[in-house]
């Protein structure tokens, strides 16, 4: 599992003229199942995924299509984890220890 935080490098102004299209790659990953949950920061200088992918390498070619992504709008820190705990209704996140 990867949580993603992205940090907007442009003003928010060029950043909002690609926000339905950054919403639809939203969507987009969810339906894949890609996307588990996501959410702006506070204060609102970027934002943060968490995502499952097969690896890093499959997670990378997923943010290379977001539309923040290909106009260079924000640059994105990823961590990955395993998550062996979980709160009550949420152990389908679960995942076994490597």
């Amino acid at each position: 599992m990867f949580i993603v935080t992205l940090t907007y490098t442009a003003p928010l102004e060029a950043v909002d003229q690609l926000l339905p299209e950054h919403v639809a790659w939203l969507e987009e990953q969810y339906a894949a199942g890609t996307l588990l949950a996501s959410g702006r920061r506070v204060p609102r200088t970027g934002g943060v995924l968490l995502a499952r992918a097969a690896d890093r390498a499959a997670l990378d070619e997923v943010l290379a299509s977001d539309p923040f992504h290909r106009a260079r709008v924000a640059e994105y820190q990823v961590v990955e984890f395993t998550a062996s705990m979980t709160a009550p209704g949420l152990e389908a996140l679960r995942e076994p220890a490597a």
